[in-house]
């Protein structure tokens, strides 16, 4: 399977480069960067591929493209893909309403799998904290999050929805409408990512725990997410992990 890797510069770009060369049942397609990036022309690894921007290497054929940019450059990537129907995967956030429609529009063309994070098992960890909060609608919940220092300090596409399932969860549940959940903050050192969801129930606590140990854990999720996407035979439209 050919994929491309869109952002290849990138914190979890890089490690996507490196797991798709070092996978004999995958090829590099493509190393996308921004224009006027310091990586251009820049030979990746031993093979004869070199890090060109989209427009130029955007016609290469590949089987999926794996996108970890930025939101402006996933709106550009989609419309350097025209009309293709090629999958893309988003590991991309912070896309407002008005970017997502365009996204929604491209998705018209081709499967768009969208995920917060893409680290294997954080799905399960998420149906888990899902799950215990619609068991326990009056439980006071609190997401927190610990990230390398250099983030920014705002909330993280993981925690925003954690809060969002935990909240619609325990609603369902209550017949009422829970207060939102407080997301607290921290940055720490490289600290990769750490989520944590906690559960008040006044006389007890639970804590469900998520720990990222390396950038190759994104790597390795969005690569297994490709595969799928682009091997199952799935419809245009835009997707969620929950749906793959």
């Amino acid at each position: 399977m050919r994929i491309a890797v869109f952002g290849a510069s990138g914190r979890v770009g890089t490690r996507l480069v490196e797991a798709i060369l070092a996978d004999p049942g995958l090829e590099l397609a493509a190393a996308h960067v921004s224009p006027g990036s310091k990586w251009i022309g820049r030979q990746v690894g031993d093979t004869v591929i070199e890090y060109r921007p989209a427009e130029m290497a955007i016609n290469a054929h590949c089987d999926a493209i794996i996108d970890f940019s930025t939101p402006a450059g996933s709106l550009y990537l989609q419309r350097m893909a025209g009309r293709r129907a090629v999958p893309i995967v988003i590991g991309t956030t912070g896309f407002s309403a008005e970017q997502l429609a365009e996204i929604d529009a491209a998705a018209k063309r081709r499967p768009i799998l969208m995920g917060a994070n893409f680290a294997l098992g954080f799905i399960a960890f998420a149906r888990n904290a899902q799950q215990f909060a619609r068991a326990h609608p009056g439980a006071l919940v609190t997401i927190e999050e610990t990230y390398h220092q250099r983030k920014k300090r705002a909330p993280s596409g993981t925690s925003l929805l954690l809060a969002r399932l935990a909240r619609e969860a325990q609603g369902g549940s209550g017949g009422t409408t829970p207060p939102e959940p407080e997301i607290r903050i921290h940055r720490l050192g490289d600290t990769v990512g750490i989520n944590e969801v906690r559960f008040d129930l006044g006389d007890s606590e639970a804590r469900f725990t998520f720990t990222v140990q390396t950038l190759a854990a994104y790597a390795r999720g969005a690569l297994a997410a490709a595969i799928k996407l682009a091997g199952a035979g799935v419809v245009p439209g835009r997707y969620d992990a929950f749906d793959i």
